[in-house]
């Protein structure tokens, strides 16, 4: 992955995003979680602190080795067995209809192969199972929209692959979930270009 990658960005991604703001969204997304969760792109695990009391278990998967050592810490912190993965959201060794939530947290910007990831995502939650997400994507203002084009490449380059302009609603209605929940937004104290917001949930 490389130095900047094990190394820096992990500490960037945590100063970040690491902010009481963030943190509010992070407790509303997790407070109805229950029975077998697993969470894709874990990162460095900002979300544990934040789930319920009542769950004492989890899978995670992150494909970055940075991200997942400093994981490690908030692990020990929290008290929370982690089942932790060092992988992708592409193909997870997983049998289908395993989990009855999956969480992701600014996680789908940055899967090189998003599409298959979706799936996979799919297939592993059980009927009725619910796939909690609070991403940033594409805006539909036409000028931030621009912006977001210029800067995809310096933002690939040093936000670990992150692309700002995910059509984040396509890649949720390419699946077959029987019901979705978006809310959109702008986060605050964000640029425009990072923070349009989908939070919501989809129902399989």
């Amino acid at each position: 992955m490389g130095w900047y990658s094990d190394v820096i960005f992990p500490r960037v991604y945590d100063w970040l995003i690491d902010t009481p703001h963030w943190a509010t969204y992070r407790q509303e997304q997790l407070e109805a979680l229950d029975g077998d969760i697993l969470e894709i792109g874990v990162g460095t695990g900002l979300n544990l602190p934040h789930y319920p009391k009542h769950v004492r278990k989890l899978t995670t998967v992150d494909p970055s080795p940075g991200m997942n050592k400093l994981l490690q810490k908030r692990i020990d912190a929290t008290g929370i067995e982690v089942d932790q993965r060092i992988l992708g959201g592409e193909e997870l060794p997983f049998d289908g209809e395993t989990f009855d939530c999956v969480v992701s947290t600014v996680t789908l910007c940055s899967i090189p192969g998003v599409q298959q990831a979706m799936r996979e995502l799919f297939r592993v939650l059980r009927p009725g199972g619910r796939f909690l997400f609070l991403e940033h994507g594409v805006s539909p203002d036409l000028k931030v929209y621009k912006w977001q084009r210029r800067l995809n490449g310096l933002q690939k380059k040093f936000v670990g692959g992150c692309q700002l302009d995910v059509d984040i609603q396509g890649l949720l209605e390419s699946q077959s979930f029987e019901s979705l929940t978006i809310d959109n937004f702008y986060m605050e104290r964000m640029p425009r270009t990072h923070g349009y917001m989908y939070r919501g949930v989809a129902i399989k």
